[in-house]
């Protein structure tokens, strides 16, 4: 039986880890807003589902998270880097539980607004390795860097992984596209190079040649290489 001393300390550690998943969320928000291109205070606490909005602001200020000049809110330097973190962490939980649990969208958003906020910086890192360092999330959204994208030392095989990869006869389902040009990406779309669809190397050299649907496709291997699919085995 834990002594009353015990009791307070546990609540106030749950208390606090309250506190910071609260914090976490309004960072979220505001860097959400940022890639909107809005920096509203009145849309910030419209868009807020916490009673507790305008004190958790207060302290948010306080700590240096964030400034509140007039109508506007922004994220400050610190403020802005643990947001980073938080988002990078959401994101690549979504593509983990889209690309290896199939999860459907909603289910996968769901599952990684709870991990969002117990990865440790290392499981961040070995899930973006082991899904090849994606660059965005299931809905198109940029999933920020870290260091192992940095450094790209590929300790484990990646589940996703640019489509050059795969040897011939190996056949892979693809995940994302990363074209450079958005004609580029039109282009595959009319050719049926869209994610989710199966494809087959039949060549590497001299032209990388695919099959998709029975139909042999030749492509540059620069274009090949923004292609990612995870290995597909019937």
């Amino acid at each position: 039986m834990k002594k009353s001393g015990e009791k307070n300390l546990h609540l106030h550690s749950v208390m606090i880890k309250e506190k910071d998943q609260q914090t976490d969320e309004l960072l979220e928000l505001l860097w959400l807003m940022k890639e909107e291109g809005t920096d509203e205070l009145k849309e910030f606490l419209q868009r807020v589902e916490n009673k507790d909005a305008v004190k958790l602001l207060d302290e948010m200020v306080k700590e240096d998270f964030v400034s509140v000049n007039k109508e506007k809110i922004k994220l400050k330097n610190k403020g802005e880097k643990r947001a980073e973190l938080i988002i990078r962490r959401h994101r690549l939980a979504e593509r983990l539980f889209s690309d290896l649990f199939a999860f459907e969208a909603k289910q996968a958003h769901a599952d990684a607004c709870t991990f969002e906020h117990i990865l440790s910086p290392e499981v961040t890192d070995s899930v973006c390795t082991f899904l090849g360092h994606p660059p965005i999330c299931p809905d198109g959204k940029p999933i920020p860097r870290g260091e192992c994208c940095k450094k790209f030392k590929v300790e484990i095989k990646p589940l996703v992984q640019p489509l050059t990869n795969l040897q011939p006869g190996k056949e892979g389902r693809i995940v994302f596209i990363t074209p450079k040009y958005h004609a580029r990406l039109d282009k595959l779309s009319s050719l049926g190079i869209v994610p989710g669809s199966i494809v087959r190397v039949h060549q590497k050299k001299p032209t990388f040649v695919l099959e998709i649907d029975e139909t042999e496709l030749a492509l540059d291997e620069d274009i090949a290489k923004e292609i990612y699919v995870k290995e597909w085995k019937k």
